[in-house]
């Protein structure tokens, strides 16, 4: 009696797993709790049903639950990930195991099947997976012992090897045996010591051959600094290897031909062409080889960050799903995943800014108001240890450029002087005009009109060695932990985007200057008028009918979703063409039109001009999370809504494009 007991309070407590028992034709004999939770029939409607009805149609029209009996009865266990469906018809990804029941007598007498949903961990898979594909190399995980636990599919393919022949140690079995032991050791001492991990070596590929490698990896830490695991990646250079040895072998020909002479001046000269010629080529080959391995360090950083961001999402998701959860954990929880979804779309932002293609939104202002207005910020971030002081040429100073995308410059610079500094020390900020950009990193001087703004540091300066390398994404001369090595590079790429330019020096007499070039203009301060400011209506308080074009299904069902929780109707249109259409039915009773702008065929940027050139008054917000369209035209006029946006800011603009079209 107490094992049933116990058996009867374990089945009652596996809410979160399907336990299901059926007779030899597959009718249910048994119905836990668990299944009544995630498939949604109760225990007395399924008892002496067909357990077919929990698969989907397509499923059930091939075969699949018989197909899952038979593996079961001949091989005591079926394994199978695959959609099932619930009493209400929706659909989750289920990851079952049916077993072989055996009666008293030993004989088969049905079977068992336990399942779990896991469809939300099937999306961050496929997120994960996705990324990791798009890197052009070889990814790789490792515990903090630095054993593999995880490669990419690239990795394995390339070496003709699996997951177990890779894992732990076994991965050094497939590097050139003359490489094997300095790739060893440095990679002992890594794990040792903390520090990151490079190292060139040769891989085996499957068909015997050699290519060369360079492979890069971090450590992973917690709170308390102990490293959790490694993460790494390995760049094929080996063209770049064969270019080097190609450049060399051509430079002792040609010195040697050069020494030895000819008697044919012609004839030489001809040869000599052809070698140089030659080395143009190998050079050019280095130089891309020098950028697919900056491109590795890229994408390794990003992979790293992202993982690190995912991992909050995906945990905080789980607990989520914890039945009986207290209203503050859960709270935490949804913080936790809004906030690292934030901290996901800043780091975006970052390489966009660094790559030059943000949609910047120019203006003309006054440098020297927007610094004074950031003065308050400024001393606060600085702290009480820092003197600050600010000079001033010849003001106004007029740029023409993203306002705050300027301030994000300045306060950038700001942190990373105050950290050089230690918090202690003293920093100036100097706004004047000049007619000239000096050469900055190999490029020559410009000649115009710019502004220059220029914050100096009393720090102990800038290591030599990092000068090329400041502006490098990724590239940080703090300690592990205190920066993302992003800061810098997302303000040059400002400024490049903006017309200008930035240059960094050290200064004789100790510290650090960096000095911003931005394009000055003759224009005067563009300024905003009060009616043009419109209040956000409250949620759920928004009036009308708002068309949402969108080809990403996902994207289009949560986009109706928020405009009707905000109290508008909505109609989705899966294209351009399509709304187009709906258009021509409907153009009087549609009040705004919400469209992405990257979409197959006619984008939302043409569809928004069709539709300004035959409905003139009809208001339309397009989104994009990026847009090469956007980086280098701008958004032709029409309101844009930047990915991923929030409820209060959708609702904050259709707010007033529909106050201002009423009013109007």
């Amino acid at each position: 009696m107490q094992s049933d007991q116990l058996e009867s309070r374990i089945l009652a407590s596996a809410t979160d797993f399907a336990i299901i028992s059926q007779d030899r034709d597959g009718f249910i004999t048994s119905w836990s709790p668990g299944a009544e939770n995630l498939l949604g029939w109760q225990r007395h409607e399924m008892i002496g049903a067909n357990a077919d009805q929990i698969f989907t149609p397509e499923d059930r029209e091939v075969g699949v639950p018989a197909s899952e009996m038979a593996r079961a009865r001949l091989d005591g266990r079926a394994l199978n990930e695959r959609w099932h469906v619930r009493k209400d018809g929706t659909r989750f990804w289920g990851s079952g195991l049916m077993m072989r029941l055996l009666g008293t007598d030993g004989q088969f007498d049905g079977f068992a099947k336990i399942m779990r949903d896991r469809t939300q961990e099937r999306a961050t898979e496929q997120r994960y997976n996705a990324l990791t594909a798009a890197i052009p190399g070889f990814l790789f995980i490792a515990d903090g012992d630095g054993h593999l636990t995880e490669t990419n599919e690239l990795f394995r393919t390339f070496t003709g090897r699996s997951d177990m022949e890779l894992n732990g140690d076994h991965w050094l079995e497939a590097v050139h045996e003359d490489d094997r032991q300095v790739t060893s050791d440095r990679w002992r001492q890594s794990i040792l010591d903390g520090s990151p991990y490079s190292v060139r070596l040769r891989f085996r590929a499957k068909d015997g051959l050699y290519r060369s490698f360079m492979c890069r990896a971090l450590p992973d830490r917690d709170d308390d600094g102990h490293i959790t695991r490694w993460m790494g990646t390995c760049l094929d250079v080996d063209n770049e290897a064969r270019a080097r040895t190609a450049l060399e072998r051509l430079t002792v020909a040609l010195e040697h031909r050069v020494t030895q002479g000819t008697e044919d001046l012609a004839s030489a000269i001809e040869s000599l062409q052809a070698e140089m010629d030659d080395r143009m080529k190998a050079e050019e080959a280095l130089r891309h080889a020098q950028k697919m391995e900056a491109v590795g360090l890229l994408t390794g950083g990003v992979a790293h960050d992202f993982n690190n961001l995912l991992t909050v999402i995906r945990g905080s998701a789980e607990l989520l799903r914890k039945p009986n959860l207290a209203e503050d954990r859960r709270a935490r929880y949804l913080d936790a995943i809004s906030d690292t979804a934030d901290r996901a779309a800043a780091l975006t932002a970052q390489l966009l800014a660094f790559a030059r293609r943000q949609p910047l939104k120019p203006v003309v202002f006054d440098a020297v108001a927007a610094v004074r207005a950031m003065e308050p910020l400024l001393m606060a971030t600085l702290g009480s240890r820092v003197s600050y002081d600010f000079d001033v040429e010849q003001p106004p100073c007029l740029l023409l450029a993203d306002p705050s995308q300027f301030d994000t410059a300045i306060l950038n610079l700001v942190v990373n002087a105050r950290d050089a500094m230690g918090g202690s020390g003293r920093l100036s900020i100097a706004i004047g005009k000049t007619d000239v950009i000096p050469t900055i990193r190999a490029h020559g001087p410009r000649t115009g009109e710019f502004v220059a703004v220029a914050i100096c540091d009393s720090g102990p300066g800038i290591p030599d060695g990092s000068l090329a390398q400041i502006f490098e994404p990724f590239y940080t001369t703090k300690g592990v932990g205190q920066g993302t090595g992003l800061g810098l590079s997302q303000v040059h790429g400002f400024c490049k985007q903006s017309g200008g330019d930035i240059g960094v020096a050290n200064r004789s007499e100790g510290g650090a200057i960096f000095t911003l070039y931005l394009p000055t203009t003759g224009k005067q301060v563009e300024s905003v008028t009060a009616a043009e400011i419109q209040p956000a209506a409250a949620p759920g308080e928004g009036h009308g009918l708002i068309l949402i074009v969108e080809d990403n299904e996902m994207v289009g069902r949560f986009a109706t979703d928020l405009v009707e929780d905000l109290g508008y109707s909505a109609l989705l249109a899966p294209n351009a063409r399509a709304a187009l259409e709906i258009l021509g039915d409907r153009a009087g009773s549609i009040d705004a039109i919400f469209s992405d702008i990257v979409m197959p065929g006619m984008t939302g940027i043409e569809l928004a001009q069709r539709v300004r050139a035959e409905y003139p008054a009809m208001p339309i917000v397009l989104t994009s999370g990026y847009s090469h369209i956007l980086a280098q035209e701008g958004s032709h006029g029409f309101e844009l809504l930047q990915k991923p946006y929030s409820a209060e800011g959708l609702e904050r603009v259709l707010s007033r494009l529909l106050t201002l079209r009423t009013d109007g």
